[in-house]
């Protein structure tokens, strides 16, 4: 080949691997693209039924709309929502977007916790919302959320015993005294809780807050609205002790001739009763629409999320039209979008245009944190109404009540002497163990001390982890005060409040000496009876000729066996005033009904009568299994001495039982110690939390009073000085008893 040639051949050579490398880097940039996997956004809800499937439904048009993107949809319990994302998104483990009403919004702006999207979102889209849902999201000058749906209250009404819904209270009391007899009832609705007293409330003219930051609670208005509601259940309108299930139950009864509720009790009612919904009437003596609170319901995008453009994509679009009518039509919810309500579907559907027109007199919730503390000061009043207290004297404990359980404003504290004391204490543990490791191998134990420690190792490294490490956690948390999910070190300056009395007298409800005392007392006479009943339960099993033991068994059992929350509501509405099962009977037998929660007494009679049905069980087993160790001969030996019946318990059962029964009564006491779940739901603290125990207080001041997570850990840490208390006292106790014997 000359040198012509092979020059061409050359160049040839160049341009195919030019070509191939220029191929190879084009299929390798699109690689990546075509092997990309999406986008994983996480979207956290409370939705329940209809609602949950219609958000679903929504999620999956957007899903095949976008296939770059997926979203991850998590339902959480109500209740524990708000505090979740409070803790969750601050500490990176939050979702992208979330949806919740607006009454948190205050505190979720300031904290960081949503993000603003008046900047992200074009005034066109703003616009096609209705007017009233846009506002309640304003707050500091920006918006925070996109309307999905707004709840309000309204009137619902039976159309076989309703023919005209009332437009004014005055007609609303006369046509509910007419429906109103022989356990039929003309109005119903839960009426001590505040956000179904809200119409009345703000309709009479009452004030949430002055312009100077103060409560209103003892208002002229309020005070007006309180005794309003006192006279409705005076005169027998209401029934006694509502909640929504009796609500519910007497309406699908026809036995409640109106209902005051929201949108979502439509999912409740029986197909066979005809109803229709109204707006509110007009509060006759002051010429006022009865105005409820309107809750908006909006979707959030996460200040940390980490696909804010994916997140803010999916926003728009569960708040576009497509997706409000998928909500409306599934979910049956009022829908905030603009074009939705021109679709026939809505235009013609008088159920959802009713709570439309409510919400042209609704007031959204302020966005202040003190509201939170309104809703408990508020229930509080409304209770003491419906019991008999005068208007005023409620009005007034309910003011009093929302300044008492403000956070505690105590100034922030440098950590560096706590942390000096810390090291110290650390040091001291350390040297200690330095000298206990130095005494086994000078003795020689290496070996067999290895051994154990090796066998030991992983059940107390499970222990410490499950255990120690969220205990040292909680004790921490005691000194420090959150404040706008911004925990602040504050020293010793909870447990000084606690223990000081600072906000409430010494023989206040929610005054730890007091509900000291409650909880002392409480344990003391359960106890009792778990004892007594459980004993006396395991001689009788325990006699050779007893029949059909094996099925008394059973049956003692079952109240151990059923989980307690079942059992604690089972017996709360056996307690109810009007339509417990106590109740009937007492009226068979010629007595008068108890209103079992008004007073301290009773309350705490219905609490210790359910915890007593719960924990005789326990105590019986336990009796009855050392009764069957104790070898007949003993009895015998006795009964040959001429020992009758109680000396042979006193000197032969009762000492060869106390090995089993102390045990058993030590941990029966640490267990009624902290009942949290009788106390809240038989009696929830009533009246006016005077049945509250210290655990119930605890968890009050964590989650129901502006999240006050350290004035909560400290209430823990003193019960675990107590309980720590007892259980050194009870130890020597014990060892003396078993000395004796």
């Amino acid at each position: 080949m000359n040198a012509l040639g092979f020059s061409r051949a050359r160049n040839a050579n160049r341009k195919r691997f030019l070509m191939a490398l220029a191929l190879l880097l084009s299929v390798t940039s699109l690689a990546p693209v075509a092997n990309a996997s999406p986008v994983t956004i996480r979207l956290w809800h409370s939705y329940r039924g209809g609602e949950q499937q219609a958000l679903d439904e929504s999620v999956k048009r957007f899903e095949a709309a976008h296939p770059d993107i997926r979203v991850e949809s998590l339902a959480n319990p109500y209740e524990s929502f708000a505090s979740k994302l409070s803790t969750a998104i601050p500490n990176d483990n939050g979702p992208d977007l979330f949806i919740f009403a607006d009454d948190r919004l205050g505190g979720w702006a300031k904290t960081g916790i949503v993000a603003p999207l008046d900047g992200k979102v074009g005034a066109a889209k703003w616009a096609s919302f209705l007017p009233q849902t846009v506002k309640p999201l304003s707050f500091d000058g920006h918006i925070w959320g996109l309307p999905l749906a707004f709840k309000t209250l309204a009137l619902f009404y039976n159309t076989a015993l309703v023919k005209a819904p009332p437009k004014t209270t005055d007609e609303l009391v006369r046509l509910a005294q007419s429906r109103t007899g022989s356990g039929s009832f003309g109005l119903a609705y839960t009426a001590d809780n505040f956000f179904n007293h809200a119409p009345w409330y703000l309709g009479f003219g009452g004030v949430l807050f002055y312009p100077d930051g103060r409560v209103g609670l003892s208002s002229p208005g309020a005070i007006q609205s309180f005794a309003f509601v006192q006279d409705l259940s005076r005169r027998g309108i209401l029934p006694k002790e509502p909640d929504d299930a009796t609500v519910t139950r007497l309406f699908n009864q026809g036995h409640a001739a109106m209902v005051i509720d929201g949108p979502w009790f439509a999912a409740e009612i029986d197909r066979s009763i005809h109803y229709a919904v109204a707006p509110l009437p007009v509060v006759s003596a002051t010429g006022k629409p009865a105005s409820p609170f309107l809750n908006d319901e909006a979707v959030y995008v996460s200040a940390k999320a980490l696909h804010p453009r994916e997140a803010l994509l999916l926003a728009e679009y569960l708040a576009g039209t497509e997706s409000a009518l998928i909500r409306a039509a599934v979910g049956r919810q009022v829908v905030a979008s603009k074009a939705a309500w021109t679709d026939p579907r809505l235009q013609h559907d008088l159920f959802l245009n009713a709570f439309r027109q409510q919400a042209e007199t609704a007031v959204p919730i302020p966005k202040r944190s003190e509201m939170l503390d309104v809703w408990e000061a508020g229930k509080l009043a409304l209770k003491m109404v419906l019991r008999g207290s005068t208007p005023k004297a409620a009005a007034l404990a309910a003011e009093h009540r929302f300044y008492a359980i403000n956070p505690l404003s105590a100034p922030a504290k440098s950590p560096l002497p706590y942390l000096f004391l810390l090291f110290g204490l650390a040091l001291g543990i350390l040297a200690l163990v330095i000298r206990w490791l130095a005494g086994v191998a000078r003795r020689g134990e290496g070996k067999r001390f290895r051994l154990g420690w090796s066998w030991a190792a992983p059940a107390m490294i499970a222990t410490f982890i499950l255990i120690f490490v969220p205990f040292a956690i909680g004790l921490g948390l005691s000194f420090f005060r959150h404040h706008e999910g911004h925990f602040i070190f504050i020293g010793w300056a909870n447990f000084g409040d606690i223990l000081g009395q600072h906000r409430f007298r010494l023989t206040e409800p929610l005054s730890f000496y007091y509900s000291l005392v409650v909880t002392v007392a409480w344990t003391v006479v359960n106890l009792a009876i778990h004892v007594t009943l459980g004993l006396g339960l395991a001689l009788l099993l325990n006699k050779p000729t007893l029949k059909l033991k094996a099925v008394y068994r059973v049956l003692l059992i079952i109240p151990w066996a059923v989980p307690n929350y079942i059992t604690a509501l089972l017996w709360k509405g056996m307690f109810h005033e009007q339509f417990g099962a106590i109740n009937a009977m007492l009226k068979l037998l010629g007595l008068h009904p108890v209103a079992w929660f008004s007073s301290f007494g009773t309350a705490f009679f219905a609490d210790v009568c359910t915890n007593a049905w719960l924990g005789f069980p326990f105590m019986m087993v336990v009796c009855l299994g050392a009764l069957q160790s104790i070898p007949r001969d003993l009895y015998e030996a006795a009964e040959v001495d001429g020992a009758g019946a109680w000396a042979q318990f006193r000197h032969v059962t009762l000492p060869l039982l106390q090995p089993a029964l102390i045990p058993a009564v030590l941990l029966g006491m640490v267990w009624t110690f902290n009942a949290f779940n009788v106390i809240y739901l038989v009696s929830g603290g009533a009246p006016d939390n005077r049945t509250d125990i210290l655990i119930a207080e605890a968890y009050r001041w964590a989650f129901q009073r502006q999240e006050q997570f350290g004035y909560a850990a400290a209430y823990a840490a003193l019960i675990f000085v107590i309980l720590l208390g007892w259980s050194v006292v009870s130890q020597r106790i014990a060892r003396r008893a078993e000395a004796v014997r």
